[in-house]
């Protein structure tokens, strides 16, 4: 609806009917009726999203409302799959719904079949592209899709709900279940504040709902193994899913500018087939080699990446742990960056190969029909034919995953993987995944070869127990032109540890959740902004 206030008309949205109000309040006409909004059960689940990521309550309504208005809903209706399912997709529905790990190259397609079966299910999918093609396939199914955010108002009348991070506060009639595809994708995580999670909103509508949530993913996150029970399927199903991954060690080559191409990467690049080969550059931390072994300078804590801050100091960007600045495998104080670039290395391929080759990164798009493309991980993000899939995809330089300053940089590094094996397809299929590494026996890549995520995230979930990182712990990371200020009038009371500042970020962990948000709304904030992001 909207109301004039202050002389202009703004928008809002009716959240009560007959609210108790104070005897001083002033009441003002309703100029317009703009069209349906949210449910009253989606304003609830709105309420609680900004309580847990402490946000704004109107930021995540205006997610859950459509963006047109909409002054006309349809006959409400159930739309349920009369068909068969495989037993197992129907077992990792009971009981509540489980985690349920799939294979990269598998197909999902029986765990919707289940979902189908309960009726009006939600469906939450990583993209755009992935949405539009589960609609497709669920209408030749006979059932009524609504893509979201376009088909609303199809949503809100009863029909089979598919959407990405957004919808998760989708309007669903009646639904029978919900499912979160790839819950390990850091995508599901809003960038701006609130920075909510769309498979921890999908977690608390099924429970308020009472219906069951399935998650699904090949490399399953440590959150979600702690909030909701395993369904693993066959292990030998689970192996045969992903393609044969190929580790070239380049620990006893130079590290350095010249150094980005292996003398075996050569033969691994020859015809028949296409080749992706990706080198993420934006975002990723600048590594120490040592000039005399080759070897990487890393965290002795928890394996992250050092810098070098001073002459005298090494210190870790993933957890600020501190060592001198020499190399631990043969005490050298030779140290060098490790520098790399998108534009040097396609050329480099280029002449290293003897034929043109394409580039992709989120901005720019150059001979996308090469046989050899070379990108960031938009590349394997591209949904591509069938017929023009990758065979080989190499990791030039993987070391930069591997040991990135996050704390989940290591789960990342594993669903980079498991999305290049999707690419690629089964070990039946003939593809491969090539990673350069000075660091071979990582236990990421340990897993890659045995095809056995689910070892790595019990590993990873130790590891955050340990080092006290979510889930284990609330955690809030403060930042901003304004984040000195606010961490200035912090009452810092007993049960919230603050670290910081590192790059002029703080991080404040609590066992207690509520406690550290009661402590953060009880700053008095200034106009300055403070970027808040809770996990």
């Amino acid at each position: 609806m909207r109301v004039e206030l202050h002389g202009r008309r703004v928008g809002g949205w009716i959240t009560e009917l007959d609210p108790t109000s104070p005897q001083d309040l002033e009441l003002r006409p309703l100029r317009r009726w703009s069209g349906h909004g949210p449910s009253a059960e989606v304003l609830g689940l709105c309420e609680w999203a900004a309580h847990h990521w402490f946000g704004a309550v109107p930021k995540l309504i205006r997610t859950a409302s459509p963006r047109r208005n909409v002054y006309r809903l349809r006959p409400a209706r159930v739309e349920r799959y009369a068909g068969p399912a495989d037993s197992w997709a129907d077992d990792a529905f009971a009981d509540g719904g489980s985690l349920v790990l799939v294979a990269p190259a598998a197909d999902r397609w029986p765990v919707v079949v289940a979902a189908l079966r309960l009726g009006n299910p939600l469906l939450l999918v990583p993209t755009v592209e992935a949405a539009n093609q589960l609609a497709g396939r669920v209408r030749r199914a006979g059932l009524r899709a609504a893509v979201m955010p376009e088909d609303w108002d199809r949503a809100a009348s009863g029909a089979v709900v598919i959407g990405t991070r957004a919808a998760a506060f989708a309007p669903v009639h009646q639904p029978g279940a919900i499912v979160v595809f790839d819950e390990h994708d850091e995508i599901w995580r809003e960038e701006r504040t609130p920075t909510w999670h769309a498979r921890d909103v999908a977690l608390e509508r099924a429970e308020r709902a009472g219906v069951p949530c399935v998650l699904v993913s090949p490399t399953p996150s440590i959150d979600a193994l702690a909030a909701i029970r395993l369904h693993q399927p066959d292990r030998s199903a689970e192996h045969a899913g992903w393609p044969p991954v190929e580790v070239i060690d380049r620990r006893d080559e130079p590290p350095g500018r010249l150094g980005l191409f292996s003398e075996g990467l050569a033969s691994r690049l020859d015809p028949p087939g296409r080749v992706a080969c990706i080198l993420n550059r934006t975002g990723r931390v600048r590594l120490l080699a040592c000039s005399s072994c080759g070897e990487l300078t890393r965290c002795d804590h928890c394996d992250g990446a050092v810098r070098q801050v001073d002459a005298t100091v090494l210190t870790c960007g993933r957890c600020g742990e501190t060592r001198p600045p020499v190399c631990a495998n043969c005490g050298s104080a030779r140290l060098k960056n490790v520098v790399l670039g998108i534009g040097r290395a396609r050329e480099e391929l280029s002449a290293l190969i003897g034929e043109p080759v394409g580039e992709r990164t989120a901005s720019t798009v150059e001979l996308p029909d090469a046989r050899v493309m070379i990108g960031t991980e938009a590349l394997l993000r591209d949904v591509v034919r069938r017929e023009h899939r990758f065979v080989t995809i190499v990791f030039l330089d993987f070391d930069q995953h591997l040991s990135a300053p996050r704390q989940a940089a290591e789960a990342e590094a594993m669903a980079l993987l498991a999305l290049a094996a999707r690419h690629v397809g089964a070990r039946r299929e003939g593809g491969r995944i090539v990673v350069q590494t000075r660091q071979p026996d990582h236990r990421v890549l340990r897993s890659a070869l045995r095809a056995d995520a689910l070892t790595l995230a019990r590993a990873l979930a130790a590891q955050a127990e340990r080092m006290n990182w979510p889930p284990t712990v609330a955690q809030a990371e403060v930042s901003g032109e304004g984040a000195q200020d606010f961490m200035q009038h912090l009452a810092r009371p007993l049960g919230v540890t603050v670290l910081g500042p590192r790059d002029d970020r703080w991080q404040l962990r609590s066992i207690d959740r509520e406690l550290l948000l009661r402590e953060l709304g009880a700053v008095e904030r200034t106009d300055e902004r403070v970027r808040i992001e809770l996990h």
